[in-house]
């Protein structure tokens, strides 16, 4: 039998999500229908003077911001007592003894030195300009405590695999191709995909059925957007660092490039010193914009190049460099940038970065043999992707023709 397109696949589990459209469909009801009473006037206030009906309209402003006020407050004093912030989501310690205080009261301004340039990194700034990515604690919805245990004690290469809730179409893809966990070259391969939250509830609904089928799924509280990636990177770090110990190697990418497993332990397994290294395409002596979807200011980032930094489309990490760069993670300002933020956390972390031409980071024109030896190549749709890892699974290639980069 062959592979679904991610087309075939989404309608079933978009069922599933539809099967509670229902008591859906009821809730939904009835919040409209409250909405209706609470919008609705009553005869006197209808027939009230416009003076009469903005007091009365100021008073019960005051009186809901008052109401509100005094349950926060309550809330607060009363969770601070028991050590608890409380959400609907769950509860989050923040009594001075937990992890979460002692976090906050770490985090600092650092002064990274590399080659002959010191960049210094202000913490005030970097507040003044992005204080969700500075106050964030990363507070984990849907967890996967064991993930990384293995048949017996293999070692693990996990492939975790950035990704938005509204790219079910994409998951669907990786989980058919080449993200299927078993054995590759003496390493046992799992996949995990990182994603926070969408406002879209369709697309939460989705997730949802995805996590029920597939169980592949670490989803933070926080909302996606760009700048929300280096929270992406700083929490995914966090996750490793206290539940995935196991791991060897960990890939980390977009859920829109072609991976090559077998290649990435093959290439894994021709270094014979591995130890607290990153993997990649390597950026040296880039600009920073400061204009358009990357910009960043010139008080945030005043120099006038980054240090190297790792292209964040797809690299490897080796297990041992996840202590450092957790710590580094907790200590420093979250750079807005996630590709250049790992980057400063691996210099404060004294890690090294690797460079290799076969993680194709900006595309490759076709050639199936080069497809098959490449580790990672950008950018594709879903339907693509199946088809393309099709054809590369199928070809025989020469191991000794030498193949141009």
């Amino acid at each position: 039998m062959g592979l679904m397109t991610p087309r075939e696949h989404l309608p079933r589990l978009r069922d599933r999500a539809a099967g509670r459209g229902r008591v859906t469909a009821v809730n939904e009801e009835s919040t409209s229908g409250l909405c209706r009473l609470q919008g609705h006037r009553s005869g006197s206030e209808r027939g009230a003077a416009p003076g009469e009906r903005t007091e009365r309209n100021m008073n019960r402003k005051m009186k809901s911001l008052l109401g509100l006020s005094l349950f926060t407050f309550i809330n607060i004093w009363l969770f601070s007592k028991n050590g608890k912030s409380c959400w609907p989501f769950g509860c989050v310690d923040i009594s001075r003894q937990s992890p979460v205080w002692r976090t906050l009261q770490m985090r600092h301004s650092v002064s990274l030195t590399h080659d002959t340039v010191t960049y210094h990194l202000n913490l005030s700034q970097h507040v003044a300009e992005f204080p969700q990515l500075q106050s964030y604690n990363c507070t984990i919805l849907q967890d996967r405590k064991g993930h990384c245990n293995t048949p017996g004690g293999k070692p693990l290469l996990l492939l975790a695999v950035k990704s938005h809730p509204a790219s079910s179409d994409r998951r669907a893809a990786l989980r058919q191709t080449w993200a299927v966990e078993g054995e590759v070259s003496g390493y046992w391969v799992k996949r995990l995909f990182l994603m926070a939250v969408s406002p879209s509830l369709g697309n939460m609904r989705l997730v949802k059925e995805e996590v029920k089928e597939f169980q592949d799924i670490l989803l933070w509280d926080f909302t996606e957007s760009h700048n929300n990636l280096s929270l992406k990177e700083r929490c995914f770090l966090e996750w490793l660092h206290h539940n995935c110990k196991e791991a060897e190697f960990i890939f980390k990418g977009d859920d829109d490039v072609l991976v090559n497993p077998e290649a990435l332990a093959n290439y894994l397994g021709t270094f014979a010193n591995l130890s607290r290294t990153l993997h990649g395409h390597l950026h040296r002596r880039s600009t920073p914009l400061r204009t358009g979807k990357y910009a960043v200011t010139h008080s945030l980032f005043p120099y006038p190049e980054y240090p190297k930094f790792l292209s964040g489309g797809g690299f490897i990490m080796t297990g041992d460099a996840i202590p450092g760069l957790y710590r580094a993670s907790i200590e420093m300002p979250v750079f807005p940038l996630d590709d250049v933020y790992l980057g400063l956390l691996g210099l404060a972390a004294k890690v090294t970065l690797v460079h290799s031409p076969r993680f194709y980071t900006f595309g490759l024109k076709f050639n199936i043999c080069q497809y098959k030896e490449a580790l990672l190549i950008h950018q594709f749709l879903a339907d693509q992707l199946v088809k393309i890892w099709q054809e590369v699974q199928g070809a025989k290639c020469d191991p000794h023709v030498e193949l141009s980069t």
